[in-house]
């Protein structure tokens, strides 16, 4: 006599939730955001700024900082008067549409500061000087 199969079925399938293409959106959407968001661009010294009216849309891609001792801070690091038109020309050539603002100290010496926006001036790169809101 030939034995017959259980009645009962013991087909049990693993149900799984295949993560993949979730996972990838992800990705997509963290690469999204990573380039297109916007860097706070900061001079890597604090100055005290005179008093004068500003525009609020200004979004430089270069800040340029000098201080009450003479220093020139271009993206946090800082340099000296001799090394400031190569280190803008590297800028430049990273972004040629870039943009600069020059931050200077109520005591900075006023001849340094000219000197930087000559130098940004003769590269055509258009800069604004900064200063706090009255």
């Amino acid at each position: 006599m030939a034995r017959r199969g259980s009645r009962v079925q013991v087909e049990e399938e693993d149900v799984e939730l295949n993560m993949t293409p979730m996972l990838d959106v992800v990705f997509i959407l963290l690469i999204f955001f990573i380039v297109t968001a916007v860097f706070v661009k900061e001079p890597g010294v604090e100055v005290v700024r005179p008093d004068i009216a500003l525009l609020d849309d200004e979004k430089p891609t270069i800040l340029v900082a000098v201080t009450d001792t003479d220093e020139i801070w271009i993206n946090r690091d800082p340099y000296e008067i001799t090394q400031v038109r190569r280190v803008l020309e590297q800028l430049l050539a990273e972004n040629p549409r870039a943009e600069a603002m020059i931050q200077g100290d109520e005591g900075a010496p006023i001849g340094t500061v000219l000197d930087v926006q000559e130098m940004l001036m003769e590269l055509e790169v258009p800069v604004t000087i900064s200063g706090r809101n009255n």
